[in-house]
């Protein structure tokens, strides 16, 4: 005798021994099966498959059964392919309310669940009772530990750690009792290679002055020609003595660094900026809609912990960073440069990078890594539709199933971009957003990004950026070691405590911890 169960387990089949023919087909109705559907069957096959085992062995062993005893056998059969249907129904049932009710008799452990099978010997009913409110139980325990476990992430990412104020504190004392970390950066006789198109120009926007060293030490560590690189780190006005003090102590000639404030920049100290005043606007409405962490986690019952991830997420204070939207204004930043390469601050360079400018952007301004296509299919997925609420009319325009890409390594032709838009349409759907109580998109500067760069993308190879080693740890050190640029995009920031400690060291080797600085505030490998 053979049992055969369809993959979809939508047909189950009884084949007699000795060659015989006829079978018995028993067709369940057709249905998606979800996986806890597929945990409740394979849970029922191995109280079943104990049956068939003795039956089969009886069937092989004496051939001379009598046709009554196998008659006997195929209606016991039929009797538990009809439990299993029962099973199956029962467990296909809409939860209701009560169900989600904790109950104090429900078995917390599959130990338990089987002593009290075996005491109680229930029918099929009674048993798929208790094993839904078991599963159902344990989905919850599961939830609400996951969601804690965002939360904990949540406040961990948005908290200033104790050895980065630690940092900023003595270097801010460091500038102003030693005129050593004072120096002018750029000294006087290379101030004109800061509008000069023949070396290859970066720019930086950071308030993270470990991160940003970082970035910079990587980036002319690795670098063919160093004394070709400009480095140009933008930073806020409580940030920029510490950054002065950490880059005058710590030159990496013969490249250029110029550290410079926005408060600086005569542009932004004239008049209304639209960056300042989006941010401002986008602050009080995430304040008056979301509400906070805590109002998050309590609010939401019944979404999926990934939801309610992204909604933390949202509350995140690099969305309301400066930082974070000045790159929108590259062209008037620098208005006497035609190309440079924006860097984030949670990126790791290893490669020379002056390559970059031998790319042919072909007339467009964005030269960026596509999202959506790659062998890690968990972080190069995202498409429009993973960023945008196609449900709005405002975004229905728009092909959800377009590729996005990624900032935090971008090329930017400037002189390409001051012949269009781009900065008004970035200011335009902010607008759109905020008067829509942020129902377009929920949070970042990624969204606007993909409509105001939208048709002016480059797609540049994904050996530039390798990106999701901040938000998950699928990622090998052997891959992540391959690309020319590493970006931590995501909450385990490589500085925090929750990174991921595999993945810790190509960011930390660029780190002189025996630095009097570095010592003094207790940071560490790990």
């Amino acid at each position: 005798m053979q049992l055969h169960v369809s993959p979809s387990l939508r047909h189950v089949t009884v084949f007699p021994g000795k060659g015989v023919r006829e079978f018995i087909k028993v067709r369940i109705g057709s249905r998606w099966v979800s996986y806890r559907m597929l945990f409740y069957s394979l849970l029922f096959f191995t109280f079943l498959l104990r049956f068939i085992f003795v039956f089969s062995t009886v069937d092989t062993i004496d051939g001379d059964l009598s046709k009554c005893s196998t008659i006997g056998i195929y209606y016991l059969i039929i009797n538990l392919l009809y439990t299993l249907k029962v099973i199956y129904q029962i467990l296909d049932e809409a939860i209701s309310e009560e169900e989600v009710e904790p109950k104090s008799d429900i078995p917390q452990t599959l130990h338990d669940f089987m002593a009290d099978i075996k005491q109680t010997t229930p029918d099929a009913k009674a048993f798929a009772l208790k094993l839904r409110q078991m599963v159902l139980l344990l989905e919850q325990r599961t939830r609400k530990a996951k969601i804690q476990e965002y939360l904990y992430r949540h406040v961990a990412s948005s908290s200033i750690p104790k050895h980065l104020h630690c940092l900023a504190l003595k270097l801010a004392n460091e500038h102003s009792n030693n005129a050593a970390a004072r120096l002018q950066l750029p000294s006087a006789d290379l101030i004109p290679t800061l509008v000069d198109n023949s070396y290859f120009h970066f720019v930086l926007a950071s308030d993270n002055v470990l991160a940003a060293s970082v970035v910079a030490k990587s980036l002319i560590k690795n670098a063919l020609r160093p004394r070709k690189f400009v480095l140009h780190i933008i930073t806020d006005r409580k940030t920029y003595a510490p950054m002065q003090a950490w880059f005058s102590l710590h030159p990496l000639a013969p490249a250029v660094i110029e550290v410079k404030a926005l408060h600086q920049f005569d542009w932004l100290s004239k008049g209304k900026v639209p960056v300042l005043d989006a941010m401002e606007k986008d602050q009080r409405v995430r304040s008056k809609f979301r509400g906070g962490s805590s109002a998050i986690v309590a609010k939401n019952n019944t979404e999926k912990p990934q939801v309610i991830a992204a909604k933390l997420q949202a509350l995140s204070p690099k969305y309301n960073s400066l930082m974070n939207h000045i790159r929108i204004h590259l062209p008037e930043l620098f208005p006497s440069l035609n190309k440079v390469v924006f860097l984030d601050d949670d990126i790791v360079i290893q490669t020379d990078l002056s390559a970059l400018w031998d790319i042919d952007m072909n007339g467009k301004v964005n030269g960026a890594v596509e999202t959506c296509r790659g062998e890690d299919s968990f972080v190069m997925s995202k498409r429009f539709k993973s960023y945008l609420n196609f449900s709005h009319p405002l975004i229905a325009n728009f092909d959800p199933n377009e590729c996005a890409w990624a900032y935090g390594m971008n090329i930017f032709d400037l002189e390409a971009w001051r012949k269009t838009n781009i900065t008004l349409t970035y200011y335009h759907w902010l607008e759109q957003n905020l008067k829509s109580d942020l129902s377009l998109w929920q949070l970042g500067t990624l969204p606007p990004g993909l409509i105001a760069f939208h048709g002016q993308v480059h797609v540049i190879d994904p050996f530039w950026h390798m990106l999701g080693l901040g938000y998950q740890d699928n990622t090998t050190l052997s891959d992540a070691e391959t690309a020319g640029v590493i970006h931590f995009n995501g909450r385990a920031k490589p500085w925090l405590d929750i990174a991921f400690p595999q993945l810790r060291p190509l960011w930390a080797k660029y780190i002189d911890f025996s630095d009097k600085f570095i010592k003094g505030c207790h940071i560490r490998v790990s």
